[in-house]
């Protein structure tokens, strides 16, 4: 059954965690009613969890908060705090306890790793600015959803006695705890997992008993299993081993979170989702159009485009695999009750499925609403260094538009041949590292119908676009023309196909950085014989 339905979501472009808590319903008591094995389900469920902690932990990279500067921070705890207040504020209009109202509140902060990186990385926006940004938000997020096990788990151990105590005691174990991982992870981790290398299978056996053993060392201390496993993860996380342990648990990960969203949507009861199906649909509004307009504002103020701002925030316009989690503990320690756990899981099943398609078609939509979206976006973008640059007498011979890995490296190559190049970007951390090596940089967007008013047009030979994205290229190669341009332009695609259309919209040269990268290649292979 779960294949399936699994099928049919691949089919509607759902993700299989709404197939999975499907399925759970259909079998449930709400449904079929063959669910028998509740205790296995609920064993391998309770795996599922502490495998995703684990591998959470294992691909928890600080740096790139670093990479992404001070706004995945800034615009990650203000989305956290300003989503979980407002958000408190409309559960308890909506008739919940103090108590059940924090939970949901809470739950409705944290947003989908799993789905956001999926999706970012099939449109192939990872490795965008507002991808970037999305993911340092996500990791945010996953810390601060762990603090917050932490501290339910401790407040849940007190109860009866002194809270304050327990917290304390918790605090103390878990330092202790991240003091001797850290001492084991210098002495004792790195060289036998040095040793194991040897053997991948052995390697990946020894990774899941590690974290299979935190996780039960973890709710020995007092703490979840999720966050034993969590720091087991983190524990390994700066081995060179890393990525090769990764990738060998993502499948069995999703196979064991299959149980956990089964197991949950088996105890569901469809009779009481009912009852919650008013309040579901106001926080899901809530999420789908609140989060996003939160991201924006702050990013707004920090001096982000309203593209990237509105890009970042429809990202983030779900609720999290974690906030299902966190609903779960919250009824295992008796400080909610089942109603409340449905409210989450409804809210979880309606923005996860509408902001998949909201990701997908995320260009589109922000194309239709752009002209409204200009109160989120300051009349002066003020980075640090984002002044006009003074004349000092050298023209601009070569404009390039897009400072990533691969823009970078190219206007780089064309400054080391002593060429003058201007660099445009909406990336403040790339404008920031091209004005510290004191060169020109200006802060735009190809996209922006203004920008070609604003570059050098008498000066430039060559105007380059490095962003592979066909309609943005369309949308420069006619700006350029409208302003008269008369130099030289080259754009960049990944696709064959769109070769000979842009040529046809006045490109003077396309590149292609794939294929031209493996002629490079068999050109360096053929000379090596």
């Amino acid at each position: 059954m779960a294949g399936f339905v699994g099928a049919l979501a691949l089919r509607f472009r759902q993700p299989l965690i709404v197939a999975f808590l499907v399925v759970g319903i259909l079998a449930g008591p709400s449904g079929l009613e063959i669910v028998s094995a509740e205790d296995e389900i609920e064993l391998l469920a309770e795996l599922g969890i502490a495998l995703l902690l684990f591998v959470v932990g294992l691909k928890l990279d600080l740096r790139l908060i670093r990479m992404t500067g001070r706004v995945a921070l800034v615009a990650g705890l203000a989305q956290i705090l300003f989503t979980a207040i407002v958000g408190f504020a409309i559960v308890l209009v909506l008739g919940l306890d103090l108590t059940a109202a924090l939970y949901v509140a809470v739950a409705l902060t944290f947003s989908s790793t799993i789905i956001i990186v999926k999706l970012l990385s099939d449109k192939r926006e990872i490795d965008d600015l507002h991808g970037r940004i999305a993911v340092g938000i996500l990791i945010v997020q996953d810390i601060v959803v762990v603090l917050a096990m932490i501290t339910l788990t401790a407040v849940g151990a007190g109860e009866g006695g002194d809270v304050t105590s327990e917290v304390l005691l918790v605090v103390l174990k878990g330092a202790l705890l991240i003091g001797g991982l850290a001492l084991l992870m210098r002495y004792v981790l790195t060289p036998v997992l040095h040793r194991l290398a040897h053997s991948p299978e052995l390697l990946v056996l020894a990774a899941i008993a590690w974290g299979v053993g935190l996780a039960a060392g973890g709710d020995m201390l007092g703490f979840s299993q999720e966050v034993g496993a969590f720091l087991g993860g983190v524990a390994l996380a700066s081995s060179r081993y890393r990525e090769a342990i990764v990738g060998r648990l993502i499948p069995l990960r999703d196979f064991l979170l299959l149980f956990f969203f089964l197991d949950l949507g088996a105890r569901l009861d469809l009779g009481g989702l009912g009852d919650q199906l008013a309040a579901a649909l106001v926080l899901s509004a809530f999420v789908l159009i609140g989060k996003p307009l939160i991201v924006m504002v702050v990013m707004g103020r920090m001096g982000y485009r309203k593209r990237v701002g509105f890009l970042a925030g429809v990202t983030l316009s779900q609720i999290s695999e974690f906030s299902l989690i966190l609903g779960a503990l919250g009824v295992s320690l008796g400080h909610i009750d089942d109603e409340a756990l449905a409210l989450i899981t409804a809210v979880g099943l309606i923005t996860i499925s509408v902001s998949t398609y909201a990701i997908l078609y995320s260009q589109r939509f922000y194309e239709r609403v752009a002209p409204r979206l200009a109160v989120f976006e300051r009349s002066r973008v003020e980075f640090a260094g984002e002044e006009d640059d003074e004349e000092d007498g050298e023209p601009v011979e070569i404009v390039v538009c897009g400072g990533g890995r691969y823009g970078g490296r190219l206007a780089h190559a064309l400054a080391e041949q002593g060429r003058r190049v201007l660099l445009v970007d909406f990336d403040p951390r790339a404008l920031a590292a091209w004005r510290d090596e004191g060169r020109p940089a200006m802060y735009g967007d190809i996209e922006d119908p203004e920008l070609a008013a604003a570059l050098p047009l008498d000066e430039a030979h060559w105007i380059v676009s490095t962003v592979p994205r066909l309609d943005a290229n369309f949308a420069l190669l006619h700006t350029l023309g409208h302003y008269g341009y008369r130099g030289r332009t080259a754009v960049t695609t990944h696709h064959d196909a769109e070769i000979a259309p842009l040529y046809d919209r006045g490109a003077d040269a396309v590149l292609s950085p794939f294929a031209d990268a493996a002629r490079n290649a068999v050109k360096l292979l053929a000379d090596e014989r």
